[in-house]
């Protein structure tokens, strides 16, 4: 299994398109797994024609979550291709779809009808908004459930508009979590000798991440706003104006208070500011009086000297300096892959690295059915 990841042998059917599903079985691809993408003939994921930008009519967007994955062309409406699936089905190991609740039950695949086809079987179910209750007939985009869970109202300015985060987080949180789920059940297989039906939604993601903005609200009763940059529980902690730029500063202790404050000229004991609860309680008087300080230098020679005094601060950069970052290199977070049409492009790479079962080699995004002859050798 060296250097192919430690879900290698994992056979995974992936029925998804957009996001959500896709980014799922993205994960189980890095770690290693087999995962053969199936797509509507002629069409393919949706997200194949989500653009600008195109390079030579490649989604960027579709080239982002499908690395590492086979692409094989079903009509499910087709009784032949349906069967061609079923074949696919019982020589698997997980199956991943995200359609809309019923869907697959149209088809004949209930979870009875795939357990009868393969009981060992994980199955991966990812909805918008959760199977039954209320609103789980919904669909489920990200906008919308970013919105309806909650995290849209208390991210963006100070006082507000509610506003999105610049990826759509609700769909990677779902696969994120589905992925996990899956990894799991396959665990849990290794005992029982049998698979079982996994689910969570977009709704479910976004609920499961508000850490202790949650519990602001559940425990002591404060419904949380946007706050902007600032940390709401953590004062100094954000985004402060150097004399050519910003920086993060993240003063996260008491220990930390007592070193940075005299380099904004600030006295650590003074009575204002001398505790955490007093800064938060006071982060308006307290940015203020550190202002002046660091207007007084830019931000190069403010990194250097909090990074001298060991105070966590860093610099916000764009994308194009984040890819060209020696640390990023160094992590080996961009992969450079021989895409069949585009010839070489670099993709964000997996984020887990693996000490002794290794990564597998990445392999680029398929075309649209690239794969289809793999049909003709199950048939066989």
């Amino acid at each position: 299994m060296a250097e192919e990841g430690p879900l290698a042998g994992i056979k995974v059917v992936d029925l998804t398109r957009a996001l959500a599903g896709p980014y799922a079985t993205l994960m189980l691809a890095d770690a290693g797994a087999e995962v053969t993408k199936v797509e509507r003939p002629g069409v393919g994921d949706d997200t194949r024609g989500w653009g600008p930008p195109f390079v030579e009519g490649e989604s960027t967007y579709f080239l982002s979550v499908n690395r590492n994955k086979r692409s094989v062309e079903l009509d499910l409406k087709d009784p032949g291709d349906l069967e061609k699936l079923k074949k696919l089905i019982r020589g698997s190991d997980v199956l991943v779809e995200n359609f809309r609740p019923g869907v697959m039950q149209k088809l004949g695949l209930s979870q009875g009808e795939l357990e009868k086809l393969n009981p060992r079987l994980v199955v991966l179910s990812i909805t918008g908004f959760g199977e039954g209750g209320p609103e789980g007939h919904r669909p489920g985009f990200d906008q919308i459930v970013q919105g309806e869970g909650g995290l849209m109202s208390f991210t963006g300015p100070v006082g507000g508009p509610p506003t999105k985060v610049g990826t759509p987080i609700a769909d990677i949180l779902a696969g994120m979590f589905g992925a996990y789920g899956v990894v799991s059940a396959l665990l849990e297989r290794e005992r029982s000798g049998r698979g079982q039906r996994v689910t969570t939604s977009l709704l479910a993601g976004i609920v499961a991440v508000h850490a202790f903005q949650g519990t602001r609200w559940l425990i002591a009763g404060e419904v949380p706003g946007p706050e902007g940059n600032r940390h709401p529980t953590i004062a100094p902690y954000g985004t402060y104006e150097c004399a050519d730029g910003l920086i993060n500063v993240a003063v996260g202790s008491e220990g930390l208070w007592r070193r940075f404050a005299p380099l904004v000229g600030l006295d650590p004991e003074d009575e204002r500011f001398a505790r955490n609860e007093d800064r938060v309680r006071r982060v308006e008087e307290l940015e203020k009086e550190m202002a002046p300080a660091f207007a007084s230098a830019g931000v190069e020679e403010w990194m250097e000297r909090l990074d001298e005094a060991g105070i966590p601060a860093g610099r916000i950069r764009t994308l194009d300096e984040v890819y060209a970052s020696p640390q990023v290199e160094y992590l080996g977070l961009v992969d450079t892959v021989e895409h069949p049409k585009l010839g070489k492009i670099r993709l964000p790479g997996t984020p887990v690295s693996y000490g002794r079962s290794g990564r597998r080699a990445p392999s680029p995004p398929p075309l649209l059915g690239e794969d289809n002859a793999l049909l003709d050798e199950e048939e066989d």
